[in-house]
């Protein structure tokens, strides 16, 4: 598994290595049927029938040429293509006639049908020590050197536009016609995220604020929470201890409950601060998500970004 990072450094926000960059390519392997031939070089996590061509397979990514591959099997994850001294992956996410949120069955018989098919694809990833090369043809949609272009005209501090091609645990990656951005999950919103998914969906169009472009890692960060102004920085104005307020249930914990005052600002509601029965300790049987609630700010620490709440009743 690859582990990289964006390196964003606009922040002072720390940013976790995207551990999951290759489990998140090849996560939906396990468990669906494959066509795949055995025997062979591994390349993206799959047996190919001959070795790659590692020399060509760098000099076709660093000149951003569209190649014709042949697709010979298939798993959860994506296509197997070769052809000409190439071997690679195609995720899912990168097909441009695979429809949105289908389901196992579906999605098989739509990939069968792949089988045979030759197609227009980009070397997206690289990776000879892991012994991986990744496709896109929506990539290829962009035409040569697209990717060379958007390196050379992206800059931070720029507003972009583009389409959501994978939901990921730490992150989105958008689609900005040729070349690929991540949001990270820290970067989504002023909030606590429980999961990506929550907020963005494959196929949605989104924009974005550049944080950080690297050619050298081939690697674009995004941020779509700093198109908003940060609520923390004027809750001070708003809010007091003793306050009381109305929160929104966001999700239940062991130790407590988080409620949302408004979009970006939840707080915590402690165990310790609710009038629980003698033994109860499951909080989920008289709170839900959604569920609207009256709380007393117990104290506020906006450079930490923390609200401690107390659960007075529901409305």
């Amino acid at each position: 598994m690859l582990s990289k990072r964006y390196g964003i450094n606009m922040s002072d926000d720390p940013l976790p290595p995207d551990e999951g960059w290759w489990s998140s390519v090849l996560a939906d392997e396990e468990g669906f049927p494959s066509s795949q031939k055995e025997g062979g070089t591994k390349t993206g996590g799959q047996s190919m029938l001959t070795p790659v061509d590692w020399e060509r397979v760098r000099a076709i990514y660093d000149q951003d040429e569209i190649v014709s591959l042949r697709v010979q099997g298939f798993n959860r994850g994506g296509l197997l293509v070769e052809g000409d001294g190439l071997q690679g992956f195609v995720p899912v996410s990168h097909l441009v006639d695979m429809p949105n949120g289908v389901g196992d069955e579906e999605r098989r018989s739509i990939m069968i049908n792949y089988i045979g098919r030759t197609l227009n694809l980009k070397v997206i990833e690289c990776e000879p020590d892991q012994e991986r090369v990744v496709f896109s043809e929506r990539a290829a949609l962009a035409g040569e050197g697209r990717r060379k272009l958007l390196f050379r005209e992206l800059k931070s501090g720029e507003i972009v536009r583009g389409c959501v091609t994978n939901v990921t645990e730490f992150g989105v990656f958008v689609d900005l016609g040729g070349l690929e951005g991540l949001i990270h999950v820290s970067e989504l919103s002023w909030g606590r995220v429980q999961h990506p998914s929550d907020l963005l969906s494959v196929g949605q169009d989104v924009e974005a604020l550049v944080l950080h472009v690297s050619e050298e890692n081939s690697r674009v960060a995004l941020s779509l929470k700093r198109l908003m102004p940060n609520p923390w920085e004027t809750i001070p104005e708003r809010y007091h201890t003793g306050d009381v307020v109305s929160a929104e249930i966001t999700g239940i914990a062991r130790f407590g409950a988080f409620a949302r005052l408004e979009e970006g600002v939840e707080g915590l509601i402690h165990i310790s601060s609710m009038n629980l029965n003698a033994g109860q300790t499951d909080i989920s049987r008289f709170l839900k998500p959604g569920q609207l609630v009256q709380v007393k700010i117990l104290h506020v620490e906006a450079e930490k970004r923390r609200l401690g709440l107390s659960l007075l009743a529901s409305e």
